[in-house]
């Protein structure tokens, strides 16, 4: 019997800061089921921070000829995540990434992020950073891409809580 873990949510931006948008939005459902999408940006998204790029490993020319639309990803959010709490460990980030993204779509959000923090008592706290950092020793994964950051972030929690 498999057990449920916690949904969780990761956004790739642009660069952080004001005028900073989503590039790339990732899930890991319940069941460990992954998604992502990355987003041909809207063309009065011009930020664009050649650091972020270094750390992400995502181009405009890549979000430009691979990227779903605004609306198109918003309405995929909609559709997998319906009524529907994730879980960010950047929630501050992601919350406001998200809500661009929609407000640009013109569409309703129709699901609710929240911080992982809540789901953790002090000690799972205090281990969580450490024990994300030796997963992704472990792993062997890129990086700041948002699906293998969700599923790094749900083995996180499962290790941490004893799940």
């Amino acid at each position: 019997m498999s057990i449920e873990l916690p949904p969780i949510i990761d956004v790739e931006a642009s660069g952080f800061g004001r005028g900073s948008y989503p590039i790339e939005i990732g899930f890991a459902l319940e069941d460990r089921e992954v998604h992502s999408y990355l987003i041909k940006p809207q063309p009065s998204w011009t930020h664009w921070s050649d650091e972020a790029q270094a750390i992400h490993g995502i181009s405009r020319e890549q979000l430009q000829s691979d990227g779903l639309s605004v609306r198109d990803v918003a309405l995929l959010l909609n559709d997998h995540l319906y009524n529907k709490t994730l879980y960010s460990d950047a929630w501050s980030f992601d919350s406001s990434w998200i809500g661009r993204l929609f407000d640009e779509a013109e569409l309703v959000q129709r699901f609710r992020i929240e911080t992982i923090n809540k789901l953790l008592d002090y000690e799972q706290m205090e281990s969580w950073q450490g024990t994300k950092e030796s997963l992704w020793e472990e792993l062997e994964v890129n990086r700041h891409r948002a699906a293998n950051d969700v599923k790094v972030l749900q083995e996180t929690f499962r290790r941490v809580t004893d799940r």
